[in-house]
């Protein structure tokens, strides 16, 4: 059996395509998912990874999961791939609380839950990678989404300093920033959205899912051992740091 890899946000867009990528690897992926059961149960059918419903926005959530993955599994955990997300997108001034709240806790502070259930177990074991997926809009920001980057620029902070702290655990940290990458959500944009969006990336296409899925791999890998602390975009060239 591979290294066990867990995908938050696993069965749709990105995620799916990073757990496929996974398996194809030869690792033992599985894939966290929230609401969409018809969803998740078609992705694990049609590629044998095994999904486990918890949401990643609650502690208490991830710990029972998580003891349940590597009870199933008879390991601990060595790979987490931060993906869960959701958007609320309202311009700031229109914005409630509870959208500001829902996304925080969903794409930033389930950094913290997934994390913390894990990092021990892979610093006793001198080993673990820890991959987690920013955005091209937590580097730039985005009108309407004053939420949305905010936790995803948070995402970059937190693995920065979780990187220091576990580099010499044998632990990478480190953080993919894609841009506008071409899943089922995206590609239902008004086509002519679409369009302008697709007129701003140098390379003149959306990205696609394996293409970050292929990135993520690589992070897992023993290849990328001297790889933390670091950020990837993956964007076509729309926003260069």
């Amino acid at each position: 059996m591979g290294k066990i890899a867990l995908v938050t946000g696993g069965t749709r867009g990105i995620g799916a395509a990073i757990a496929s990528k996974l398996k194809e690897d030869g690792y033992t992926a599985v894939s966290s998912y929230v609401g969409n059961t018809e969803k998740a149960e078609e992705f694990s059918k049609k590629t044998g990874i095994k999904t486990y419903k918890f949401d990643a926005g609650y502690f208490e959530s991830c710990q029972k999961a998580i003891q349940e993955i590597e009870n199933d599994l008879g390991s601990n955990i060595e790979i987490i791939v931060n993906n869960a997300g959701i958007t609320r997108d309202k311009m700031f001034h229109k914005m409630s609380p509870e959208d500001w709240t829902a996304v925080i806790n969903t794409n930033l502070n389930s950094m913290f839950n997934v994390t913390r259930c894990v990092v021990e177990k892979m610093r006793e074991n001198k080993f673990g990678r820890i991959i987690s997926i920013s955005s091209i809009n937590g580097l730039k920001g985005q009108l309407g989404q004053s939420n949305y980057s905010a936790a995803k620029a948070g995402i970059i902070g937190f693995s920065k300093a979780i990187a220091l702290e576990n580099a010499f655990k044998g632990i990478t940290v480190n953080v993919i920033a894609p841009g506008y990458i071409g899943t089922e959500m995206v590609t239902k944009i008004d086509p002519k959205i679409l369009e302008s969006i697709i007129s701003q990336i140098p390379v003149g296409r959306l990205g696609e899912p394996n293409e970050v899925a292929s990135l993520t791999s690589f992070l897992a890998s023993d290849q990328a051992s001297f790889i933390t602390g670091a950020t990837f975009s993956i964007n076509g060239g729309q926003y260069m740091q």
